[in-house]
């Protein structure tokens, strides 16, 4: 009975050798240390994988392993950098046996910056095991909710928007010609649509005393006696490009080197708001309204209506005829081609190219209501803002209607509708707001292109919101002050507010654009006097026009 326990003692003894001989090999054997793992990460106490959004600039990152840290080994096993390249410095503290790496930036973080902490292989543990996947934690900080400028009143900040604006078509414009340039790199590339917003710009600059009478009548002969004297025209229409120093024609496109008739009646609404505007019996006021009656006289609006079609062509080229083959028809920016058409004394086009052209016998209507605004005309949703600008910067759209619309209401609502979407955010862009909105042709991260609720890329552009201030003036100065105070730090340059951003991917456009700084101008004065309006408005040949096309109009 007494041997059996001394049996089962030696049996557990020899178990206990051959076990510790296959624990600890000989001197000759390699030992291969065990890799180890992440077992917890917390990002200011908190979990949510390994992307963070909005955090603040002094993040507490902490970070678990199943096994302790060797101390030296952070310096090339931890990475950490913002998404420019620049390293991050960052002090790093042990805890938890070692196991518990607390990692915190030694300054503050930028805000509205991307950031990617990296844990590598050569990341070891104390026993020399290496990291058995390397991983990766992004870090996405929040807005700077500090204002970035002191604040001024809301009349204060519109003049200021204004003039700072209209320095991109007074101080950038080409020395030869006055032109646009169409964007802040274009040399002398130069825009007509562009520069007619730049035109009527001029009187708006004249009455705030950003620059005096003489001054603007000075460079709008300039420029007038440029595009008499030197521009390519066809059939009296200009087009979309040409060079600023010889006025030549400059390609589009690949078939469009010639005639623009819609980009024509942009800068035909300018010339005929200047017009309207050096009106005393000043010699040199009266030769510039001869000059601009010669050039807005050659135009051969009904010419473009291609074989006498009931709809006007947008492009004729020299070289290639009609082949790029687009109608302009409703809805979008160019209700006013028609109704210059309409208004011309010489080149007159019928009522029915505007009823079965653009209008396209009431197709054009929509009727359907978007968060709650029913919008009259047009696509679901609106399209992009510039809709409901570029022909209502000389058209004034309260009161006007027709058989169609009421289009005070189609602008507000589709203004509305633009905002409403924005804050629903249906595809959860980071920053849309109600105070962040505003969707229009811009310039995207890598491109270009022309945003809307159906063609969102989570970018804003400032032009949106700001030129639809005549129709949402709460919405639109909300949108002001955001962009100003606390985005001013990235997004106001030299010329105003730079074109478009996204808060999404933390991206900030450094161009201008003259299609998208011009609205701003002129219908933030529309907002404030209506001067623009009440210019345009006043042209005998646009109030024949309206009635040939039979608007109403309180403005008449």
């Amino acid at each position: 009975m007494q041997k059996q326990p001394l049996i089962v003692l030696l049996l557990l003894i020899v178990l206990g050798f051959s076990c510790s001989k296959q624990e600890n090999p000989g001197p000759n054997v390699p030992v291969v240390p065990s890799s180890f793992s992440l077992d917890r990460l917390r990002v200011n106490g908190q979990f949510s994988g390994f992307s963070y959004e909005d955090i603040g600039p002094t993040p507490e990152l902490k970070f678990t392993f199943t096994a302790p840290i060797s101390k030296e080994s952070p310096q090339k096993g931890i990475q950490w950098k913002k998404h420019t390249g620049e390293q991050i410095p960052y002090t790093l503290t042990f805890e938890n046996g070692d196991s518990t790496l607390t990692l915190s930036a030694t300054k503050p973080l930028d805000f509205l910056s991307g950031y990617t902490l990296s844990f590598l292989p050569a990341l070891e543990s104390r026993s020399g095991g290496k990291l058995r996947a390397a991983f990766a934690v992004e870090l996405a900080t929040r807005i700077d909710s500090t204002d970035k400028f002191t604040r001024i009143t809301d009349e204060a900040l519109l003049t200021l928007v204004q003039k700072q604006t209209f320095a991109y078509f007074w101080d950038f414009a080409h020395p030869v010609s006055g032109l646009a340039r169409e964007r802040n790199t274009s040399g002398d590339l130069v825009t007509s649509g562009g520069s007619g917003f730049g035109i009527m710009a001029i009187p708006v600059a004249v009455e705030r005393a950003f620059i005096t009478r003489q001054q603007g009548l000075e460079r709008t002969q300039k420029i007038v006696t440029f595009l008499k004297d030197k521009v390519q025209t066809f059939h009296g229409a200009f087009p979309h490009w040409l060079h600023g120093g010889t006025g030549e024609a400059i390609a589009f496109s690949a078939k469009d080197n010639g005639a623009d008739l819609v980009e024509t009646s942009f800068l035909m609404q300018g010339l005929l708001t200047v017009r309207q505007y050096f009106d005393s019996a000043d010699p040199q006021e009266a030769a510039l309204r001869a000059d601009i009656n010669s050039l807005w006289k050659a135009v051969e609006w009904s010419w473009f209506q291609k074989n006498k079609e009931p709809v006007l062509y947008w492009h004729w080229s020299p070289t290639f005829g009609w082949e790029m083959n687009h109608a302009v028809r409703g809805w979008n920016e160019s209700l006013i081609t028609y109704v210059l058409a309409a208004a011309s004394s010489e080149h007159s086009i019928e009522p029915e190219v505007y009823h079965q052209g653009w209008a396209r016998n009431g197709a054009m209507a929509n009727g359907n209501t978007f968060f709650g605004h029913q919008l009259p005309l047009g696509e679901n949703l609106g399209g992009p803002l510039f809709f409901a600008h570029y022909s209502f910067l000389g058209l004034n759209p309260n009161g006007l209607t027709d058989r169609y619309a009421n289009y005070f209401t189609q602008n507000r609502n589709h203004s509305l509708i633009n905002q409403a979407y924005c804050i629903q955010n249906p595809k959860g862009f980071r920053g849309y707001s109600d105070e962040c909105w505003g969707l229009t042709a811009s310039d995207i991260p890598n491109g270009y292109t022309a945003n809307s609720p159906t063609n969102d890329r989570g970018v804003i552009t400032p032009t949106a919101a700001l030129s639809s201030m005549p129709y949402t003036p709460e919405e639109s100065m909300k949108a002001l002050r955001f962009f100003y105070y606390k985005l001013g730090d990235k997004l106001w340059g030299r010329y105003g507010f730079y074109d478009a951003f996204s808060l999404h991917e933390r991206w900030f456009a450094d161009s201008y654009l003259a299609i998208d700084q011009g609205p701003i101008v002129v219908m933030l004065e529309n907002h404030r006097t209506g001067l623009p309006w009440k210019l345009f408005m006043s042209c005998p040949e646009v109030k024949a026009g309206l009635t040939k096309l039979d608007f109403e109009s309180m403005a008449r």
